[in-house]
């Protein structure tokens, strides 16, 4: 199996893949891609299962993707996974689109079925799983505040802790008309027999240190969505001056080393965890979409750490 496939190997995927067994029919599309982490995870996840498939990167630039996903039922693929840039591209090339997908505006897993493709989204899921590992607590029950709301995965976590009915929730951006944007849309899900009860429940704030402190007093889990802390160099969000001892603080980055608002967090004496929790169970609800049976989850964690 090559590191990296390209759309020129999957317009002719029977020579491409010759010789390669398992056969690959799952793959993630991206660009870049040579970084993802995905086939160490679902590669062992699927032997595990005795699944007579392999898992493989695939570099797919955004004029791509329209051919490369019509070319998957043909090359016998089962699904794809998609990263950045394709997650809100892939929308209207697919068959059918499941409500939650739809309702957070991008898809990050394929199904393949009958030749049909169905789009899914597993970031909010994933990351409801990954809090309640890392920290024994239901988003429900927690005042959260999304760093990054703006769009992307930000976008699709705010949405999933609404849906999950979260007691309070602050989108922070910084342009903070985006934020206020997606606070309209998310507005009924915090409204009860009160129509008020939206206003003290829901919010939207400039990524600025003055107005996040403020609100920190009254949030219990703090969210990092932006990718800052994903390059060497790069600055916390929020610096430790502005978090407080009593945060849950989630970032969202997976690096190996602590990221800088973790590093922050640490220098509060605030709990912190970083997103491993949420690409391994992205990744264990993708499986099981794809499968349709519980996901390997400890093959996997192992996957991803080299183990």
């Amino acid at each position: 199996m090559k590191d990296v496939y390209s759309l020129a190997d999957l317009r002719d995927w029977p020579v491409a893949t010759a010789g390669v067994v398992p056969p690959v029919r799952l793959a993630v599309f991206g660009d870049p891609i040579a970084h993802s982490k995905s086939p160490q995870m679902h590669n062992p996840a699927l032997s595990q299962s005795g699944i007579e498939a392999g898992y493989a990167r695939m570099h797919i630039r955004p004029e791509e993707l329209a051919e490369a996903l019509q070319l998957l039922p043909k090359a016998g693929f089962i699904g794809v996974n998609l990263t950045i840039p394709h997650k809100q591209a892939a929308l209207p090339l697919l068959d059918e689109v499941d409500d939650h997908a739809r309702r957070i505006g991008a898809v990050n897993t394929v199904a393949i079925r009958d030749g049909k493709l169905t789009g899914f989204n597993t970031d909010g899921p994933g990351l409801v799983r990954a809090i309640r590992a890392e920290f024994g607590v239901e988003i429900k029950d927690l005042r959260v505040m999304v760093l990054g709301a703006g769009g992307g995965a930000g976008r699709a976590i705010s949405v999933q802790c609404a849906m999950e009915g979260c007691r309070r929730l602050v989108l922070v951006n910084r342009t903070l008309e985006k934020a206020k944007s997606l606070a309209i849309e998310l507005e009924s899900y915090f409204k009860g027999s009160d129509d008020s009860a939206a206003g003290t429940r829901l919010g939207a704030i400039p990524m600025e240190n003055l107005p996040v402190k403020a609100q920190l007093q009254n949030t219990d889990l703090v969210i990092n969505a932006t990718s800052m802390g994903m390059k060497p160099g790069d600055l916390s969000p929020l610096p430790a001056s502005v978090l407080m001892p009593h945060l849950m603080v989630y970032d969202t980055i997976y690096t190996a080393d602590r990221t800088p608002l973790l590093k922050a967090s640490d220098e509060k004496g605030a709990r912190g965890a970083n997103g491993f929790s949420m690409l391994l169970h992205q990744g264990a609800l993708s499986f099981e979409i794809w499968f349709n049976r519980p996901a390997p989850i400890e093959v996997m964690r192992k996957g991803l750490l080299g183990l």
